[in-house]
C-alpha cells in the first residue's frame, strides 16, 4: 500500500485566473492505493457523501486510467468538496503520485501535472492545472500551456470557508467572455506585481496583486457576505483579499503578525451576513508527500 498526503490549494489569486496557484499548509487529503485488477474507490471524511465512488465520475479514476494503473483507492477527505480549495485537485495529485510509485512509472512530479489535471476535467469539464500544480510541486506556481514554474515563497495566508456551496461549473459560467482593454491591462499589472511579491516574500506586493476587476467580481457575487468579509479583513490587517479558486472560500494575505486577527475578522464578517464560516490561519505550504 502507498499512502500520500496532498495539500489544499488556492488558485487564481485574483489576477492569475487559470494560471496562479499556491499550496496551503492545511487542510489536506490522504489517499491510499493498492494494486487491483480494476479500479475501485472508497471515500471517507469531510463531505464524502458528495464525492462519487464511480471511477468514471471521480478525479482519481481518471488519473488511474491515464497512468494505466488500476487500483483500490481510498480517499480520506480533509478538503471539503466545492470549497474553492482544490478539493478534487488534492485527491488527483495524491493519486497521481501514489500510483506512479505503486506501478513504478518513473514520471517526475512535473510530468504528473497534466495527468492529474485530467482528473480535474471530470469535475469542471476542462483539464485545468492551476490547482494540481501547487499540490504536486508546492509553493507558488505559474502554469501555462507549455510550462509550470514554481517559486518557493513563504508567506502567511488566511482562508475563510463559509457554509455555502459554489460549484466549479457554476463559477466558470459567470466568467465574462471578454473584457475592456483597460481592465486587461490592469490585470496584467496586478499579476506582475503579485509575482514580484512572491519572489520577495512581500505581503504588501502580493496583496496589491490580488486586485482584479474581470473574474473576481463575477464570482464574488455568488458568495453571500463577500464584501463585508473583505472590508473586515482589511481593517484587521489584510493587505489583500480575493476569492479562492471558484469560491466560496475567501483568501486573504495578512500583514506579518496579523494572521489570527484577520482570521477572526473574516469569520465575523460572514456572521454579520448570517453565514457560518470557519477560518484556516495557514501559510504557503509544501507539496504532496508520501506518508
Amino acid at each position: 500500500m502507498i499512502t500520500v498526503r496532498a495539500p489544499a490549494t488556492s488558485a487564481n489569486l485574483g489576477s492569475g485566473f487559470d494560471v496562479f496557484g499556491v499550496a496551503l499548509e492545511r487542510p489536506a487529503d490522504v489517499v491510499r492505493v493498492e494494486r487491483a485488477e480494476e479500479t475501485t474507490i472508497e471515500v471517507t471524511g469531510i463531505g464524502s457523501q458528495y464525492v462519487p465512488e464511480d471511477p468514471e465520475k471521480n478525479t482519481v479514476g481518471a488519473v488511474a486510467r491515464e497512468l494505466d494503473a488500476p487500483a483500490h483507492i481510498r480517499i480520506d477527505k480533509g478538503v471539503r468538496p466545492a470549497s474553492g480549495l482544490g478539493s478534487s485537485a488534492a485527491s488527483a495529485a495524491a493519486a497521481a503520485l501514489a500510483l506512479n510509485e505503486l506501478y513504478d512509472r518513473g514520471l517526475t512530479r512535473r510530468e504528473l501535472v497534466p495527468i492529474a489535471a485530467e482528473g480535474e476535467a471530470v469535475v469542471s469539464g476542462a483539464a485545468h492545472a492551476d490547482n494540481v500544480a501547487p499540490a504536486l510541486l508546492g509553493g507558488f506556481t505559474i502554469t501555462t500551456a507549455n510550462r509550470t514554474t514554481r517559486i518557493d515563497a513563504s508567506l502567511p495566508l488566511v482562508v475563510c470557508l463559509p457554509e455555502i456551496t459554489v460549484s466549479t461549473k457554476d463559477a466558470r459560467e459567470v466568467v465574462p467572455a471578454s473584457a475592456p482593454i483597460d481592465e486587461v491591462v490592469e490585470t496584467v499589472g496586478s499579476a506582475a506585481t503579485l509575482v514580484a511579491g512572491m519572489c520577495r516574500n512581500d505581503p504588501e506586493l502580493v496583496g496589491d496583486g490580488f486586485e482584479e476587476r474581470i473574474v473576481t467580481p463575477a464570482r464574488a457575487a455568488l458568495i453571500d457576505g463577500y464584501d463585508a468579509v473583505c472590508e473586515a479583513a482589511v481593517e484587521a490587517g489584510a493587505t489583500g483579499v480575493t476569492v479562492s479558486g471558484a469560491g466560496p472560500a475567501v483568501l486573504a494575505i495578512p500583514e506579518r503578525g496579523r494572521t489570527r486577527a484577520v482570521a477572526a475578522a473574516m469569520v465575523a464578517g460572514f456572521e454579520e451576513a448570517g453565514v457560518d464560516a470557519r477560518a484556516y490561519p495557514t501559510r504557503i505550504g509544501d507539496c504532496a508527500r508520501f506518508a
